[in-house]
């Protein structure tokens, strides 16, 4: 059984994980998860994970074409971009690391993600954690899923656009994600209230001590002789842990900091890393790359399939004139990530008052 509670999250067992499953081959798209962060183990086979910083975000073309509920895609290949249509991927920082059995990953908050297995087969557990965060990210998602179902849906079936991802069912009615964004931003007030009443209770433990701390600060002060009152000034060496210590806390000495591209190893697998951004650009060329498709809380096998990133590819075939705009041009307009937090932000305020 998998204790997620050993990595800091108390009450976390096994059961709320998802197991994955791939050959040689197999990869995920490059995305971003709206919700939570990651925490990843390798249990059979290797895995290459190549991650970027949420500050690269504009530098990978974020769109929601396939749409699925709480992943960004990006729309560069990352294993083949192709840098005429997306120079400013050359802007990226990859910090690209091979996942052997035994270790565990924690993929931060919105870092993007591009995962191939390199074994012939490979199996992972992986847990997405809860993150307060989440409540707003909800509202966004709420957001999105309106303007995308809403747009989508009035184009003509006939035209051959499979814009949803094959986790995702159907496309929902208005009235239903409608339902989902009033129920979203109830649960952001109500954690908001919950924030806010728990900071004042905070606050008022805190000034009852900083009142008792200057009781005893007086008591002290009237107690004393002026002659004999003085100021003593001192310097603390803290102790640093010894080797002995360090072992006593979790994990301590084994947390490995995954570096940028540019270093010359990957340090959890010891793996060369090109230092160079243009051989992790064409390092993959050539290989058949298997979309591992998966629906979170379930058991999927899959490796022959095509890569969201080669579908968003025939998707945003080059315009034929500069007027020449799709409905998804549109879309990656108005649910870019950016422009959905400030319409979220907008909507909450308008709430509130």
């Amino acid at each position: 059984d998998v204790r997620w509670s050993d990595f800091g999250f108390p009450g976390r067992s096994g059961k709320e994980s998802t197991l994955w499953i791939g050959s040689e081959g197999a990869n995920t798209p490059c995305h971003l998860d709206s919700y939570g962060c990651n925490l990843v183990l390798q249990v059979q086979g290797r895995k290459r994970w190549h991650l970027f910083p949420p500050g690269d975000t504009s530098f990978l073309y974020p769109t929601r074409i396939p749409y699925e509920e709480s992943s960004i895609f990006s729309k560069v290949n990352i294993a083949n971009p192709d840098l005429k249509r997306f120079p400013e991927f050359r802007n990226s920082t990859a910090h690209v690391v091979t996942l052997s059995p035994g270790q565990v990953l924690l993929v931060p908050r919105h870092w993007w993600h591009y995962v191939e297995s390199i074994d012939p087969v490979t199996v992972s557990i992986n847990s997405w954690i809860e993150l307060d965060a989440d409540h707003e990210a909800r509202v966004e998602e709420a957001i999105t899923r309106m303007l995308v179902c809403a747009i989508k849906s009035a184009e003509n079936p006939s035209d051959g656009d499979l814009w949803l991802n094959p986790t995702e069912v159907e496309a929902t009615s208005h009235e239903v994600n409608l339902q989902y964004l009033n129920e979203a931003v109830s649960a952001y007030l109500k954690c908001q209230e919950t924030s806010v009443s728990g900071q004042a209770r905070s606050s008022s433990t805190g000034a009852k001590q900083r009142t008792s701390a200057s009781c005893k600060r007086k008591r002290r002060e009237v107690g004393c002789e002026p002659e004999s009152c003085t100021l003593l000034t001192q310097e603390c060496d803290f102790p640093t842990p010894k080797a002995e210590e360090l072992q006593k806390i979790p994990f301590g000495p084994h947390l490995i900091q995954v570096l940028p591209q540019s270093h010359k190893t990957s340090t959890m697998g010891a793996v060369p890393v090109e230092s160079d951004s243009a051989d992790l650009l064409h390092q993959n060329e050539g290989e058949h790359l298997g979309k591992l498709q998966c629906k979170r809380k379930r058991l999927l096998m899959s490796n022959d399939c095509d890569t969201a990133a080669h579908q968003m590819d025939s998707d945003c075939s080059p315009c034929t004139s500069q007027t020449a705009l799709s409905t998804n041009d549109l879309l990656d307009c108005l649910v870019n990530p950016r422009v959905v937090s400030l319409v979220a932000q907008l909507l909450l305020e308008r709430i509130r008052v």
